[in-house]
């Protein structure tokens, strides 16, 4: 094979690499586009594959294309769907509006492949063409759009899975912390009690919560705009392709896809990739929230709450030995946070849509798909290194539980919230327990005193009233 082919496009001609199976329209966004070095997603590129998939099998069906070439570009579809030309799709994430370039990436991939496969040289698109063939009855305005909301529900799918097993090691740790008593705290100040097991159960019903609103996101993804070609209208297509396409789609991808209701607002809108980044901003908020209770109730030890002991996975100053710092739980909240700025890119691509397109729609798409793939990766590793170890410091615990003066609460029944008041700012002042104090002022006996804030006591203070 030589180093080099000459391709020849619209604007003229161009050298392409040999050996590579992309062409001209990718060689010229290579030269346009040399932003990031970040290429596009292997979800999005599976979808798309599947997409021109279902394309070529409708259309040939339904006779806009012959049975030769559409064997070929079949086979070759199915090959980028298992993944044999990622490393082909090359395109920066940052490229011309709407994805045209990633677009011509994946028809001058699955043209070159095909016409391989026809014992025809790369290039030689007279006898197989990208555009005519490949992309027959198509538009980058509504493949891309398709392709992307797949892509995001194949990542969805994947990251649901990671959510439910960090959901999980809260939950074991909520069963297993479940008689572990401790003062609570509400505006950083002393409050009544809760267990240990109450907060990592609620983190872990927080994220099951989230969970419960993604098949409303899923179902907005789920329909869409194939086949509406150029602006909707279905220009160039054949009779009957655009319901045969979304319904060969759904059943190649998994996902129940319809047709869009309105195939104009379809083109126009990308609010179903807005709604996805959204629900990926909720499951950040919660995450840098528990991530910030770790790091608070695992702080110190001397001059902290220290009251659990976060797994130890790397030493943590190069300078003061023997600190060890809630690494897992940093990184965690780190994640979080490029996942709550990608959000704010969606939103500004998903609002810039003008009239019949949206061109922004590169950025949207892969900011979500970004996102959801590094929760993805790190939720599972976050659970095994920053939850499931968790240890308790009991005899921090405890100190707390007793010393709060949040527990005068209960006493208020019996002695009115103003005399209570009194008490515990005497407590404040003086350095004296209240429950000293109770004792001392003959307010209660000590067995009363033991009676109201012993363990058991506080145990049954700690759990939800029924």
């Amino acid at each position: 094979m030589s180093p080099t082919r000459q391709e020849e496009d619209s604007l003229g001609q161009k050298e392409v690499p040999g050996d590579a199976y992309y062409g001209i329209q990718t060689v010229r966004a290579l030269e346009n586009f040399p932003v990031s070095g970040i290429r596009g997603s292997r979800h999005l590129t599976r979808a798309y594959a599947l997409l021109k998939l279902a394309a070529i099998r409708t259309n040939v069906r339904l006779g806009a294309v012959d049975a030769k070439r559409g064997a070929a570009i079949e086979q070759a579809a199915r090959e980028m769907a298992s993944g044999k030309f990622d490393r082909e799709m090359v395109v920066d994430i940052f490229q011309a509006g709407a994805g045209t370039s990633c677009h011509m990436n994946v028809n001058e991939i699955l043209a070159n492949r095909a016409l391989e496969i026809l014992g025809k040289p790369r290039g030689e698109y007279r006898e197989l063409s990208p555009n005519d063939h490949v992309n027959r009855g198509q538009s980058t305005n509504d493949t891309f759009p398709t392709a992307a909301q797949v892509a995001i529900l194949f990542a969805f799918a994947e990251l649901r899975r990671s959510v439910e097993a960090l959901s999980a090691s809260f939950r074991k740790k909520g069963e297993e912390f479940a008689k572990v008593p401790k003062a609570g705290r509400t505006h950083l100040k002393d409050a009544m009690p809760v267990t240990l097991g109450a907060e990592f159960s609620a983190y872990g019903s927080a994220l099951e919560h989230v969970l419960e609103a993604l098949p409303t996101v899923e179902k907005a993804l789920a329909e869409i705009p194939l086949g509406g070609s150029a602006v909707g209208s279905g220009v160039n297509t054949v009779p009957g392709f655009r319901a045969a396409v979304v319904e060969e789609l759904a059943r190649l991808s998994g996902f129940p896809l319809t047709v869009a209701r309105d195939p104009f607002e379809a083109m126009q809108s990308r609010w179903p990739i807005g709604a996805a980044s959204a629900w990926l901003r909720t499951v950040a908020l919660e995450l840098i929230r528990i991530s910030n209770d770790l790091r608070l109730l695992a702080s110190g030890p001397a001059t902290g709450l220290d009251e659990i002991r976060i797994p130890e996975i790397q030493p943590g100053s190069s300078i003061m030995p023997g600190k060890v710092n809630p690494s897992a739980a940093e990184c965690l909240a780190m994640v979080a946070f490029h996942v709550v700025g990608a959000d704010l890119a969606t939103a500004m691509s998903v609002q810039a849509g003008q009239l019949e397109i949206n061109v922004m729609m590169p950025l949207a798409a892969n900011e979500a798909l970004f996102s959801a793939d590094i929760l993805t990766n790190y939720l599972p590793v976050f659970a095994r290194t920053g939850v499931d170890g968790i240890t308790v410091n009991q005899p921090r615990l405890e100190r707390f539980l007793i010393e709060s003066t949040a527990l005068a609460t209960i006493l208020t029944p019996r002695f009115g919230y103003l005399k209570v008041a009194e008490l515990i700012h005497e407590a404040d002042r003086t350095g004296v327990r209240v429950r000293t104090l109770l004792v001392e002022k003959g307010l209660l006996t000590q067995a009363e005193v033991d009676e109201l804030l012993g363990p058991e006591a506080l145990l049954k203070l700690a759990r939800p009233v029924p």
